[in-house]
């Protein structure tokens, strides 16, 4: 008996692994990208209801949120329609908001529902730092990272379940899955948002997006040294499933001259 339900874990494995358009990497996918996206519009318009979304009308730093996503929005669409691959965008309604939260985090759901809380602001300093961010964020849900998570988190927990079913026999444990996949949230008991690997994607996929939309890549090295100055005490990074500080900034000064080539200033 066990010995059949390893042949048949292995061939879920197996038939449920696609190609990453963004990364080519091959991934675990048991969930659709239009049902995450299903999913994530109601999760995202629920998380702005319950937290102090800034007001981009009224508030410069909300309004450089909005200003910063959009611009690399546009370039990404431009890069990817000229790789006659528009299918890596599709389904995506761009939205960026600031909530007013001290934690030093950012994320972004499928469909690009992007949320920057206002505790990064101090870190990331300036605008051109912000947008490495934003980049690295939006890769994230570019390049499935959070789908995987999610079809990893099913597996594990709820063996496998289709979405539709989770959802309907376990609706809790399912949504926590979800947040936990991209970030949202406490990660405590459950799995860590983001593999070495996926985080690596996000910061070299990330700085060429930034770039193309003309902002300075080479502002990532002093941007995650401040993030590496205060973030005090870390574990090692055998217990963590993100790079240590040192090895992301030696790992983004191998890509930096690639990225680079992406780069055009913006006109003023």
């Amino acid at each position: 008996m066990k010995n059949t339900i390893s042949i048949l874990l292995i061939l879920i494995l197996f038939l449920s692994c696609t190609k990453n358009l963004v990364t080519g990497r091959k991934q675990l996918s048991l969930v659709s990208e239009s049902e995450l996206q299903s999913m994530a519009l109601k999760e995202y318009s629920s998380f702005l209801s319950s937290n102090k979304v800034v007001n981009a009308n009224t508030n410069k730093d909300a309004e450089m949120v909005k200003r910063i996503g959009n611009r690399i929005a546009s370039s990404i669409k431009t890069y990817y329609d000229g790789k006659g691959q528009p299918s890596v965008l599709k389904g995506y309604n761009w939205e960026f908001n600031l909530v007013d939260n001290k934690e030093v985090n950012a994320w972004c759901m499928p469909g690009g529902k992007v949320v920057v809380y206002t505790g990064l602001l101090p870190v990331t300093k300036n605008e051109t730092a912000l947008a490495i961010v934003l980049g690295h964020e939006i890769t994230h849900a570019l390049a499935q990272h959070g789908s995987e998570r999610m079809s990893q988190g099913l597996l594990q927990q709820l063996g496998g379940a289709a979405l539709e079913v989770a959802i309907k026999d376990k609706p809790a444990q399912t949504k926590n899955i979800f947040m936990t996949a991209y970030g949202i949230g406490t990660t405590v008991g459950a799995i860590l948002p983001f593999s070495r690997q996926e985080e690596s994607e996000a910061d070299k996929y990330g700085l060429y997006f930034a770039a193309m939309a003309g902002y300075n890549p080479e502002e990532a090295i002093p941007f995650w040294e401040r993030m590496a100055s205060s973030g005090g005490s870390k574990p090692p990074e055998f217990l963590s499933d993100h790079p240590s500080d040192a090895k992301r900034i030696a790992q983004l000064k191998v890509i930096m001259p690639e990225a680079l080539k992406f780069y055009h200033p913006a006109k003023k």
